[in-house]
């Protein structure tokens, strides 16, 4: 950040991790204008390891814009300009500052914007207008961000509940999605607050424009290219589906920033008529962090060469242990005590006896790990985050349900940090919260292997000649064959069972 003549400051995209020399912006949460507190967040930031927001060094009137939305940013970059707090109150004399591309000078005293040679007239002039948003416009901005259109099943489930229109909440989570307490203050508003539409910003000059809609089109076709839907009158010609059903809802319209959409409703995103095939087709822009997954994913695939096992795992007595104890815990805790806490106690314990399991390949050597830092795959709407314990080994049940919670809950709030994203040395999945009983997992490259916790069902058993009904679970695991052979994984598998069917209802949590 450096400070130029009458302290306007330069924002630059900060200095994430040495590996990243670059970042994406996503939406402007601020337009110029706006005037902005210290730390407040200014725009999204996408890399190929986290999204994170941009906060505000400093606090003031944001005076530009110079790198827009879906463009890409070197690191120490700046991407707008901040008249500090003293300047902004009309201290001190008046000054001329030249933009970066050297087309816009803007001047302190008159407060008006000067064409510099080469500059365009249209430029000059809507710079000395020196219009400012009302101050909902970051909400507004923020509303109509990438995430507004996509709702989680507890916003969706309250909504039902209370008969709200989910398109008139403005949303003030991360890219604008709606949250649980959105929903909860717009019915206790009593459903005032409608959600308004965000200004024209300097992000209008990516937007993709779409063709008319081709001759004929339905209504929602029309709706979807921005025509109006022709009206239908009851009786004429009408589809006995539409008569049946109702009407398919119209398709909302959506713009595309180069990077991502801006909307992401349940329905198609954009329909594109294919007339040579006779379907329809809509696309979605692939981000960094997709892209990176989309890499890692290949990179593991064809640089490790994988194997697979399984082993079934009887958890009754965990059952009935988590069903004496979750209560208690949620009183004491505030948290929900869940199987995955003490699958990571079973596993930690058998990477101790194994730790090869905890290793690298490196060409010419294996490097074995001594933290145990274990990676947990925790899905969201997007992408498939890998958030680390460190050091799982010396925290309790109960320790490791803290960390899990905290940790997929910053996760799904887009919140991770890179911190909380390195240094694993191995990957457990948790693939049985979506009902799965068999699964053949991708590692984590570069790690060594990974295991996923199946569902728990509850089936016959063959126990000492007579049949039993138990709860049961399968654990699968992935490893990489050049590190790994079938007998060291099959005896790391036993130690797990072991461990998982040696809780009892004594076992301690702390």
């Amino acid at each position: 950040m450096s400070e130029l003549r009458g302290n306007i400051v330069e924002v630059p995209v900060p200095h994430l991790a040495e590996s990243l020399v670059s970042a994406v912006i996503g939406t402007w949460l601020r337009q110029p204008g706006d005037y902005i507190e210290q730390y407040d967040v200014l725009c999204e930031l996408f890399t190929d390891k986290v999204n994170t927001e941009m906060p505000s060094p400093v606090a003031g009137k944001l005076i530009k814009i110079l790198v827009g939305e879906g463009e890409t940013a070197a690191v120490g970059q700046a991407i707008c300009l901040i008249e500090t707090e003293a300047d902004a109150a009309g201290t001190g004399g008046g000054y001329n500052f030249t933009g970066a591309n050297g087309s816009d000078a803007y001047d302190h005293q008159s407060g008006a914007a000067v064409s510099a040679p080469g500059a365009a007239a249209s430029s000059a002039a809507s710079a000395a207008a020196g219009t400012s948003r009302p101050a909902g416009g970051a909400a507004a901005v923020q509303a109509a961000g990438p995430m507004s259109g996509r709702y989680s099943p507890a916003v969706q489930k309250l909504a039902a509940e209370h008969g709200v229109d989910l398109s008139r909440v403005a949303g003030t989570g991360l890219g604008g999605r709606i949250t649980r307490k959105d929903v909860e203050d717009y019915v206790q508003r009593g459903g005032a607050g409608a959600r308004t539409t965000a200004a024209p910003s300097a992000a209008a000059a990516h937007q993709q424009p779409y063709p008319a809609a081709p001759g004929g089109a339905s209504a929602p076709q029309a709706a979807a290219y921005g025509a109006p839907a022709p009206q239908t009158q009851p009786g004429a010609g009408a589809d006995p589906a539409e008569a049946a059903f109702g009407a398919p809802p119209a398709m909302p319209p959506v713009r595309s920033t180069g990077l991502h959409l801006t909307q992401h409703p349940p329905t198609p995103l954009i329909e594109v008529e294919a007339q040579a095939e006779g379907r329809g087709e809509y696309f979605i822009d692939v981000t960094p962090m997709r892209n990176a997954i989309a890499s890692r994913m290949r990179q593991s695939k064809t640089e490790i060469p994988h194997a697979w096992t399984m082993i079934e795992v009887d958890v009754t007595n965990l059952v009935q242990l988590r069903n004496k104890t979750k209560d208690e815990f949620m009183r004491q805790e505030g948290i929900n005590l869940t199987y995955l806490a003490f699958m990571l106690k079973a596993v930690v314990g058998a990477i101790k006896d194994y730790p090869i399991m905890n290793s690298v390949w490196a060409v010419d050597k294996i490097i074995v790990k001594r933290d145990i830092n274990i990676s947990l795959a925790v899905g969201t709407e997007d992408s498939v985050l890998m958030p680390v314990i460190k050091r799982a080994d010396q925290k309790s049940i109960a320790g490791l349900a803290r960390e899990i919670d905290e940790l997929t809950r910053k996760a799904r709030a887009g919140k991770l940090n890179l911190n909380d994203i390195q240094g694993g040395t191995f990957t457990v999945n948790n693939t049985g919260s979506f009902g799965s009983i068999l699964s053949y997992p991708v590692i984590n490259y570069p790690q060594a292997a990974i295991v996923t916790f199946e569902s728990i069902v509850k089936k016959p058993v063959v126990i000492q000649d007579m049949i039993a009904v138990r709860s049961m679970v399968n654990l699968c695991l992935s490893l990489d064959h050049r590190i790994l052979d079938g007998i060291i994984c099959g005896r790391f598998l036993q130690r797990v069972k072991e461990n998982l069917e040696a809780y009892n209802l004594d076992t301690k949590l702390y």
